[in-house]
């Protein structure tokens, strides 16, 4: 039974890894987690200096999952390169660095300074505000998506991963965008734009008024854009969103999905990324499927 995946031109053991910004940089997780049976670590998103990231409150427990307005709170790349980096090649287990950013030219200086680095895949977030254009997402708009994806191939020596937004009309052309501009792989879907108000305090819930949400609930809406993406380009798809168990994973993997992110599920068990493993391990001895590669993108 093989459940290695080539994803981008890199071997995964597994198609099981972690969703960005649910389990750091792998450290606080590991006293749970043996990092060594996941296919990859993806880390915490990572600017070109440190983020403070948004006012509290910023996490909200609502109905089938979570809302969060972190913002991307980080120590920058220098002590990400320094600290959270060789930890994480301790493990056998492949390294996905998230990089998020306000402008472009952010983008360029993390993605340059990781060129250093001993890392497997870049995963860009291209759902930060573009602060040169009135705050709009880079990933709300193709030609914006396009533009960024070109400007950072042009520097970077590891696969690039354009991670879209799922805030937008066409899930399609915002794939299709990313694959012209060059990606060598699309993830899909991040957050979408949520609100919880408190009627007794008469008062929003976060601080920021919005945040993302994630958890179960959004796991029919990621299926059907995994799908929809899969479908569009030629390139493969990380798929997350919602992913509770090792039947979501499937799912998703059914859908198009050559990997799997799990997040907001690691902070309702800590080690259910391993769980899912074996779930898809289970699932295929179960119906004597000797590659995972059959699964993926089977229901049409």
């Amino acid at each position: 039974m093989n459940t290695s995946v080539d994803f981008c031109g890199k071997i995964f053991k597994n198609p099981v890894i972690t969703a960005s910004g649910t389990f750091g940089s792998g450290q606080e997780y590991s006293q749970f987690v043996d990092l060594n049976k996941l296919g990859g670590v993806v880390t915490k998103g990572v600017a070109n200096v440190p983020w403070e990231g948004n006012p509290t409150p910023r996490v909200a427990e609502v109905y089938g999952g979570m809302l969060n307005a972190v913002g991307l709170q980080n120590p920058g790349i220098e002590t990400f390169c320094n600290r959270d980096i060789p930890f994480l090649q301790k493990y056998d287990t492949n390294i996905i660095v998230n990089v998020c950013g306000h402008t472009k030219q952010e983008y360029l200086d993390v993605v340059e300074r990781l060129q250093q680095e001993d890392v497997d895949i870049l995963e860009i977030n291209i759902s930060c505000p573009n602060v040169t254009a009135g705050g709009l997402s880079f990933g709300q708009d193709p030609k914006g998506v396009e533009e960024i994806t070109k400007a950072i191939k042009k520097i970077a020596k590891q696969p690039v991963v354009m991670k879209l937004t799922p805030n937008v009309t066409d899930i399609k052309e915002i794939a299709k965008a990313a694959e012209a501009g060059g990606a060598d792989g699309i993830s899909l879907i991040n957050t979408l734009t949520g609100m919880k108000i408190d009627i007794n305090r008469r008062s929003f819930v976060l601080a920021n008024k919005t945040g993302g949400m994630s958890g179960p609930a959004i796991h029919p809406i990621a299926v059907r854009m995994v799908y929809e993406a899969s479908h569009a380009v030629n390139i493969p798809v990380l798929g997350m969103g919602g992913i509770m168990n090792a039947d979501d994973a499937i799912e998703m993997i059914l859908a198009g999905a050559s990997l799997v992110s799990i997040g907001t599920a690691n902070f309702v068990d800590p080690t259910t990324t391993v769980k899912v493993v074996e779930g898809i391990e289970e699932y295929m001895r179960k119906y004597n499927v000797s590659d995972i590669k059959e699964l993926v993108g089977a229901v049409r």
